[in-house]
């Protein structure tokens, strides 16, 4: 029986982490996933989902930060992964106003243990999460891999614009395949404590205000889970070489002379965020009481993914509906906090 590529997934406990190492089990890997379980949100709910991991047969799990130097060093030594999935990071764009020391820490130091560990191993493809907060200022959309994203306007938003050009520079030096995903408005079962749908959710349920920015009249990317797993297991073999056509008087921000590449994952269909608290309202069958307000510091009107490239590529578009991926997440909320 062929032995299974080893796949390493970081931040294995988080939203994203969970449902993409559920997958890769599903599709035949020997799946590592390792976390430092931080307190950013809930930690029982990491623990839940780690639960549900550790019943999987090709599933092993470590409890580690990516700071740690040395701990990551021994774990690749020891299981020299074929693939790398990195997904820990200090996530959100508004913490990052008020503990912007948590992102330089997590988001770069961390990051450079994870490239410097690929490096060393031979690591077949290294592919990282960015995020469509590095588009910040842009007015360009739909927003493309293709544009410059020179202009962010949170810290952790340049916390992964950083993670970007630390990879291009370790594929350039090292010859380290490395693909960078942009993700869009991420939602879905098990999803983070901190976004959107979850706070709505929660707060409509128990009759209490939800605060709406910019009045209700921002647009979002929303992106169901199961498609950005969808885009992130497709790429995983898709490992990227130079592109001969790569040209420095005219650079290509998505490509370049060495094996990097960028993508978007997302709906490519923005939508307003009154709408997505209409479609919460409907599933639940109960109105929220609201309180507009302008928009926040550090937030950006409007996003919108194009995904040519990754159509292109890997032939595949995200289209779950927010009515399909807001009803799954409801189902799975309510059923989650009756147990609880």
């Amino acid at each position: 029986m062929a032995k299974k590529p080893s796949i390493l997934v970081t931040g294995a406990a988080g939203f994203i982490g969970f449902h993409l190492s559920k997958k890769l089990c599903d599709m035949g890997y020997s799946v590592t996933g390792i976390d430092n379980l931080n307190d950013y949100y809930d930690v029982s709910l990491k623990h839940s989902r780690l639960n549900r991991l550790k019943q999987l047969t090709d599933f092993t799990f470590h409890q580690l930060d990516l700071t740690g130097k040395k701990g990551i060093d021994e774990l690749f030594n020891k299981s020299g992964f074929k693939y790398v999935v990195n997904l820990a990071a200090q996530a959100g764009v508004r913490y990052s106003l008020t503990n912007p020391y948590a992102y330089l820490e997590s988001n770069l130091h961390g990051f450079l243990n994870i490239l410097e560990a690929c490096r060393h191993n031979k690591t077949a493809h290294l592919i990282y999460a960015s995020s469509s907060s590095v588009y910040g200022a842009n007015k360009n959309m739909p927003f493309s891999v293709h544009h410059n994203v020179d202009h962010p306007i949170s810290l952790y938003a340049a916390s992964k614009k950083s993670n970007e050009l630390m990879a291009h520079t370790y594929s350039a030096l090292y010859n380290l395949p490395t693909t960078g995903l942009r993700f869009f408005t991420v939602y879905g079962p098990y999803g983070r404590p901190d976004m959107a749908l979850f706070i709505f959710t929660k707060a409509i349920l128990e009759g209490k205000p939800i605060e709406v920015y910019n009045h209700g009249k921002m647009k979002r990317d929303f992106t169901y889970i199961d498609d950005i797993v969808e885009g992130i297991t497709r790429l995983i073999p898709t490992v990227p070489t130079g592109n001969t056509a790569w040209n420095g008087m005219q650079p290509d921000a998505a490509t370049s002379f060495a094996p990097y590449r960028l993508y978007n994952i997302g709906n490519n269909t923005p939508v307003e965020l009154m709408r997505f608290i209409e479609v919460i309202e409907e599933k639940l069958g109960k109105k929220a009481v609201k309180n507009l307000l302008p928009i926040q510091v550090g937030d950006v009107p409007e996003t919108f993914a194009d995904v040519d490239d990754l159509i292109r590529d890997v032939d595949f578009k995200p289209d779950t509906s927010i009515e399909v991926g807001i009803g799954k997440f409801i189902e799975w909320y309510t059923d989650y906090y009756k147990h609880k």
